[in-house]
């Protein structure tokens, strides 16, 4: 139960159909006389007088009108009473405490949403907010989540989106789950990232990558992109082992293969600290030198001897050719050309693009 306080409110109030009663009565008129002033039936009256009906804001300016008072103080007085009665009904406490408990496991993130996918277990509060606390890593659910989450945005100062932090920790507890990994070694990921683009080349080899990183003391996680996250890749340090998380959005093979090595460039470049997570969505166009760089070291490893030369007119059979010279699926290569503008996004040479949808959840 929430410890939450309330503000304070009277609860001596007098119903106001009593405290009407007592305006009347001073002015010496009966319940039928001012009914008449009013233009209303003697029962309107009564009814309002014994509690049986509620002021409205038209009975609230007739009544106003003939006491020469404004609508607003028959309003407040009957607002005051009620409100103070709710106060006293136990039932509605516990009703508006769970309210209350709800919007603060709500304000940490999608908890709905959440519970859908799995990641949260619990139907009761009881059993949510410990879960909630566990996912988020907090001592309170009071507290604000202490991973330190640095978002690239096209505006520098907008803060991360609740859908993209409970992306975050979801990556981060499924991290903590995995079995244990090889101490992480720079050397033998980098040796790791060149070999990827040849070695990597159908939806099936994308099984083997959870343990390939894995054997270079890194830990990959998939977890399903949440819908409106935008969010395609993030790297951060869990312990003492760099996590890569995808979301596996675009689904396409080279769309995720480049998303991977982003963030393995991200871990090598010590762009990532320990404190820090980098949370991306790959389409945003306003890059940041460590972008850029990232960027640029996953097109080195696609194309170590340099981006080839390309033809006025691109065919279906030179990419096939070009691809195959290259060791790498020749959907990287159409991807990678329509990185650099010399491809439509909409080109018919993406027509069957191979999808990894299907393996990305084999992974857990």
């Amino acid at each position: 139960m929430s410890n939450t306080t309330h503000d304070p409110l009277p609860i001596d109030q007098t119903p106001v159909g009593e405290l009407l009663d007592l305006e009347l009565t001073a002015r010496g008129w009966s319940q039928v006389d001012f009914a008449a002033v009013l233009g209303r039936p003697a029962q309107f009256v009564s009814e309002i007088v014994t509690g049986k009906k509620e002021i409205t804001r038209e009975s609230a300016a007739q009544i106003g009108a003939a006491l020469s008072q404004s609508p607003e103080y028959w309003l407040k007085l009957q607002d005051q009473y009620l409100l103070a009665k709710q106060e006293r009904n136990v039932k509605t406490q516990a009703k508006l405490d769970d309210v209350r408990r709800r919007a603060r496991l709500n304000r940490l993130g999608p908890i709905q949403l959440l519970q859908k996918r799995g990641f949260l277990k619990g139907t009761s509060l009881d059993d949510l907010e410990p879960q909630v606390q566990d996912l988020y890593e907090l001592k309170s659910l009071d507290d604000e989540p202490g991973c330190e989450i640095a978002a690239k945005r096209a505006n520098q100062g907008e803060d991360i989106t609740l859908l993209q932090r409970a992306w975050v920790f979801c990556v981060r507890r499924e991290a903590r789950r995995q079995q244990p990994v090889d101490k992480y070694s720079p050397a033998r990921l980098a040796e790791l990232a060149a070999s990827l683009p040849r070695t990597v080349r159908t939806p099936e080899d994308f099984a083997k990558l959870p343990q390939q990183l894995a054997d270079v003391g890194v830990r990959l996680v998939y977890v399903e992109a949440l819908p409106g996250a935008k969010i395609d890749g993030c790297a951060m340090w869990v312990g003492k082992h760099p996590v890569i998380g995808l979301s596996g959005r675009g689904k396409r093979l080279d769309k995720v293969l480049f998303a991977l090595l982003h963030e393995i460039a991200h871990i090598m470049h010590g762009h990532v600290e320990k404190d820090q997570v980098i949370v991306e969505d790959l389409d945003d166009k306003h890059e940041s030198a460590q972008e850029e760089e990232a960027n640029e070291s996953g097109r080195n490893w696609i194309f170590p001897d340099g981006f080839p030369a390309i033809p006025a007119r691109i065919s279906g059979p030179w990419v096939e050719e070009k691809a195959a010279e290259l060791g790498i699926a020749h959907i990287v290569l159409i991807g990678q050309l329509q990185k650099k503008g010399r491809l439509d996004w909409r080109t018919t040479l993406v027509k069957g693009a191979p999808s990894v949808a299907d393996v990305l959840p084999t992974w857990s």
